[in-house]
This record gives structure tokens, sequence and C-alpha cells, in this order.
């Protein structure tokens, strides 16, 4: 392949080197890094889940990088590049937007020697303005591999855009004089808020706890108390949370959004307002005779008052993708403060957008959430019933992520009469990993069913089918295949990697069936899978899991296994679905899923 250098045309370099444009560069500084543009940086990394996230300022001859995480030094210190290497100075000359999702094939930007230097394969850039309207730069994501960009990506790239084009004027005007100067350190507040509220809904998906996290920013540095009303569907019933600068008045804050709760005239008051307006932010300095009008509920009204009533602002909640008015935020100063400035009346609708946007996010992991569940469900398997064993089993996804993951069970009945019963684990908790569990299950089941063979000849062969068929699977596994004998049972297993079996005894003592290591399934094979057989009693219990019941990255597994192996032994009068129950309480935290089998030995003892 030869690389072709990007050029830098007249008609660029004539927008580029606009006088105008250059002096709103040049007063920003633009060589140095920053920490508020480097925090805006991360903030698109979290978010659009970027390798690299940059705030550039283009000039006639450089770009500069005065926010950036994820670049290679020396650039991540230098914090310069050569106009040559910039995407960022095509969303300057054009004015606009430039979503790119494979640069090597944009004419524009095919030649560009990032390519081969950054890996920048995928390209998506919002102008950042100077006060006159002129684009000094650009917010970009850039991603390795070809990507298409979401719409709600794109949104968000375009809000921290905004936030970035609102610091670049105030830093501006606060070079020209005194007066700006004040206004830049308001705004500076204001980007911080906006920051701080933004990082703050983006670290979690319960939108309850979102809008509370809100309200404790808002009173932390706008207002002096709150009340925040929403609802995650347009028609949905709307919730509502409280709260107040003085930590004293908690209490009361909480009867007030119960109160509001029920009053569905108070909610509505306040919302029609906003719709009223057009859905945008409702400024008022005489706030506490227009709300008593507006609140019907003697109580509201009363606990309304005790928490300061003077001016008030209220900032309608509204979904980024169906521009529907879902919530409000109604901001109230008491008479002893400052009434709210067209400032803060900016600031007001921000947080209305952004508080919209968390509720969009909230609602679609909920549906990603529900959606991945459902798929991982319907991979596991349906519990056969069978003589003589008694079987019980749990799945629970993480806390966190996709809610999908790649660990398993499974049992079923051999023609011969054995039991054969598995657990695993393939790597990662997300679509691709349920996905691979599926195939691994299912070849687990067609490669042992009709055989006689031992757990470790299973697993073998097992290993010789996913580097055949070339099955991208890494996974840990436990298989077992339980015989009935003449003193009782007969357990053979074998171990790729997967923590040990426990049994529990009928006299209360639990075995860990500890063996030498071997390794995961989906690596090469190079010698065959060995099995260990156990001869256990009638009325034994064994128990298989995954490593998310007792892994804890402050102890060593050992531990998490003879917390597991006491619970079992604690908890053996109980019933299988109860047991089960105790033995999921055992995980430390829930930052990976979870799988058990349990199978309990009740039936007569019979000829093996």
């Amino acid at each position: 392949m030869v690389l072709q250098w990007d050029v830098i045309g007249d008609a660029e370099q004539s927008v580029l080197a606009d006088p105008v444009r250059l002096r709103s560069v040049r007063r920003l500084g633009g060589a140095g890094p920053d920490e508020a543009f480097d925090r805006v940086a991360m903030l698109v990394r979290m978010l659009v889940d970027a390798p690299l996230g940059v705030v550039c300022l283009v000039d006639a001859e450089h770009q500069f990088l005065v926010g950036q995480v994820g670049m290679p030094e020396p650039i991540a210190s230098e914090r310069t590049m050569p106009l040559t290497h910039s995407f960022s100075r095509h969303v300057v000359v054009a004015g606009e937007m430039l979503i790119i999702p494979d640069v090597r094939m944009d004419p524009r930007t095919r030649g560009n020697p990032s390519i081969e230097q950054l890996s920048a394969i995928s390209y998506a850039g919002v102008p950042i303005t100077d006060p006159d309207g002129l684009v000094v730069g650009a917010l970009g994501a850039v991603d390795h591999e070809p990507r298409e960009w979401t719409p709600s990506e794109i949104t968000l790239l375009t809000e921290l855009a905004e936030v970035c084009s609102s610091e670049v004027c105030l830093r501006i005007a606060r070079a020209t004089a005194e007066e700006s100067r004040r206004a830049a350190e308001s705004a500076h507040h204001q980007l911080a808020l906006l920051t701080d509220l933004t990082e703050s809904l983006a670290a979690t998906m319960d939108l309850d706890e979102a809008m509370r996290r809100l309200g404790r920013i808002v009173t932390a540095q706008l207002a002096d108390w709150c009340v925040v009303t929403y609802a995650d569907e347009p028609k949905g019933a709307p919730q509502v949370s409280a709260a107040h600068r003085d930590p004293g008045r908690a209490a009361d804050m909480a009867r007030l959004a119960t109160l509001a709760a029920r009053s569905r005239t108070d909610l509505e008051a306040i919302m029609r307002a906003t719709r009223r307006d057009g859905g945008y932010p409702v400024r008022r300095v005489d706030g506490s005779a227009k709300l008593r009008d507006q609140l019907t509920d003697a109580e509201i009204a009363e606990l309304a008052m005790a928490a300061g009533l003077g001016s008030l602002m209220v900032a309608p909640i509204i979904s980024p993708v169906h521009r529907l008015v879902l919530g409000a935020v109604l901001l109230v100063n008491g008479p002893d403060r400052a009434p709210f400035s067209a400032a803060d009346e900016r600031i007001a609708a921000e947080i209305g957008r952004r508080a919209g946007l968390a509720v969009e996010n909230s609602r679609l992991y909920r549906e990603q959430r529900h959606v991945a569940e459902v798929l991982q469900r319907s991979l596991l398997t349906e519990l056969p019933q069978l003589p003589g064993v008694e079987l019980h089993a749990r799945y629970l996804p993480a806390q966190d992520g996709a809610a999908v993951g790649g660990d398993w069970y499974d049992a079923f009945a051999q023609p011969d009469g054995s039991v054969m019963v598995a657990v695993g684990d393939v790597s990662g908790h997300d679509i691709e990993a349920a996905a691979t569990m599926g195939q691994l299950r299912n070849l687990v089941r067609g490669n042992a069913y009709g055989r006689d063979d031992e757990p470790g000849v299973l697993l073998t062969q097992l290993d010789q089918a996913l580097c055949g068929l070339r099955v991208p699977a890494s996974a840990t596994a436990v298989l077992a295949r339980v015989r009935q004998s003449w003193s009782g049972y007969s357990i053979s297993f074998a171990n790729a990697g997967h923590p040990p079996p426990l049994l529990l005894l009928p006299d209360g003592r639990v075995q860990v069936w500890w063996i030498p290591p071997e390794p995961l399934l989906g690596l090469p094979p190079h010698q065959a899978r060995t099995s260990t057989v156990r001869y256990v009693p009638p009325g034994s219990t064994l128990l298989l899991y995954t490593d998310g019941l007792v892994e804890d990255r402050e102890q060593l597994l050992d531990d998490g296994v003879a917390r597991l192996a006491e619970v079992l032994r604690t908890s053996a009068v109980y019933p299988g679905d109860e047991l089960c129950a105790r033995l999921l309480e055992v995980a430390p935290r829930r930052s990976d899923d979870i799988a058990l089998l349990l199978v309990r030995l009740t039936g007569e003892v019979g000829p093996g």
C-alpha cells in the first residue's frame, strides 16, 4: 500500500487563515493542555465508547489538542499535530458536523497520515465556535475500526461540543475585559456544574438515583431547593424527588415529594407551565405568589413556604430522541438570595436536556437488559425430571452491563441411565459471550449424548471439535457423569480450568474436589484430558457453580470456595430452591454472572 499524503488546498487555506477566526484561536492560547477540555474528552470516551476523544483548535498551520484522552506519546504531551494529520480541519472548513464511518473510504481523508500513525479509522467531529459564530475547532471521537455512529451518540457529541463552544466563548470574553472575565468565571462555574451533572448522571442507569443526584448537584450550585418530576415514558406515571441545600430539611423534602406524587393537579400545573412556553425554561422573580396560586394541597404549600420562596424557574425535561416533555425541574431560591439570571436560565435549559438524556438512556438500558436477559434464559436448559436425582439451578446476570453473559448449566439423561451434568463459563459478559455459550452448550450435548465415554474423553473430543469448527470459544467448564452403583453413586468428572465441585455428604461434611488444573476449553488441544472418579453415598448433594459466586478481588479463590462450602454445610436441611437462594448470597458482589447447579442424589441404590 502506498501512503498518499493529505494535501491542503488553497480554498481550505483561505478559510483556515481567516484573521478573525485566527484571532479567536490565539486568544485561547491553543497550544496548551486544559483540564476542563480534558474532562470533556474523557466524557467522549466514557459515554460514546470511543478509544480517542479530542477537543481540537485549528489555526493555519497546526491542530492544538487542548483536550485529549487516548492519544499516544509524544502527541499526548506535546498537544500539537501538523495540519496534514487533522480530520478536524475539514469540520472547520465546512463549518458543519463531519461523520465518517471509515476515513479510508472518504476522498477527503483517505490519505491522512493519522490513519497509519494513530490507527484512526472512524471519525465523528462536531464544530466548536467562537463568539462570532466562526468555527475554531472541533470536538472529535475516533475509533480504531469502521463504525456507524448512532443518532444518540451524535446527539451526545453535539451537546458536549456546545459545552466546549461555551467555554471557548467565555475564555475569549475573559481575555478582553474585566466584565468579560466575571462573565467567564460565572460560565466556568456553569460548565463545572454541567460537567459534574453529566458525569454523575452517566455513572448510573437507575433513573430514580439519577434524579436524586440531579437534585443534589443543582441545590449545591444553582438553587436553594428543587423538585424534579419525571416519567420514563411519555404517558408513564410521574415520579417525584425533592432536595434542599440545607441537609436539615431532608425529611421535609421527602414528605414534599411524596405529597406531590399523589397530587396530580399540582404536578400538572408545573408541566403546563413548560408546555405553555414552548418547552423553554420559565423564569419568574415573583415566585412565591405564582407558586402559591398553583398549589392546591395545603400541606405542600406549607412545606414550600417553609423551604423558602423567592424566585423560581421551571425547566422542562425533554427527550432528545422524541422531543417530548417527560418532566420538569422546579428550581427555587429563597427571598434572601438574588433572583435567577438569564445565565441561570440558560444553564437550567442544559440541565433539562441532560436530564432528558438520562431518562432516555435509562429506558433504553432497561430495554436492552430485558432483551438480553430473555435471550440468556432462553439459551439455558430446562432441567429434566429424573428418577433418583433431584436437580435445581440458578442463573443471575451481573448487576452492571448488558445482563447477559457466558455462564451456563446443563443436565440430561443418557440412554444407559446415567446423568450428565455440566456448568461452564465462556469469557466475557456480553451478547457475543451469550451466543458463544449457546454454541458451546449445544456442542457439549451433541458430543456427549449416547456415548459411554468418561468426561475427560468427552472434553478432549470437545477441544478437537472447537478447534476444527473454529468456534471462537475460551471457556472453563466441569463435566460430570452420575451413575448409580452397588454402594450408592459413582461420579466421574473432568475439570477444564473451573472452580472445584463441592460434595455435601449425608453426615454434614463437605468435600472440595480439588484436582490438578487442566487448560481451558477452546485452547489448542495438546494432550488427553483426565477423568476423576468418586464414589458417594445416597443422600449426598453435588454442587457445580461458576466463579462469579466465589471470586473476590480482595480475597483468594480458596477463601471464596471455603465460604461457599460453609454455607452449603450449614444450610443442608433446606429444600433445594431455598438452598440455592442461600448459596447465591455468598457472592461478595454481583460484578460477574453466576450459574449454579445443585444435584441431590436421592434415588434408591441399584446395581451399577
